[in-house]
């Protein structure tokens, strides 16, 4: 079963959104060829929050290791250390959509 990854971090989310496209896209075809499912960006004035869905956590970990683009762009939005965790779907007959 899936997990969804989320990470939090203080970040200047301005910053992300100004990334040039050719490097988000490199990123997001990488995250691709490791299986990524779904893939978002929030942010508040000073923080950034990712959601992402991954078969597994192996799969995140593998692309996170192999893709220096995400530092940079964590680097150049002032991102501290981020707090990620992995969550995994419960077993409960309450999914709506």
């Amino acid at each position: 079963m899936s997990v969804l990854m989320t990470l939090r971090v203080s970040a200047d989310p301005k910053a992300i959104e100004e990334t040039a496209p050719e490097v988000l896209q490199r990123v997001v075809d990488r995250a691709k060829e490791y299986g990524v499912i779904s893939h978002h960006f929030y942010g508040t004035d000073k923080e950034v929050f990712v959601v992402d869905e991954w078969p597994d956590e192996a799969s995140f970990q593998s692309f996170f290791e192999s893709s220096p683009e995400v530092k940079e762009i964590m680097d150049r939005a002032g991102a501290g250390q981020p707090d990620i965790t992995f969550w995994r779907h419960l077993d409960v007959d309450d999914d709506i959509g």
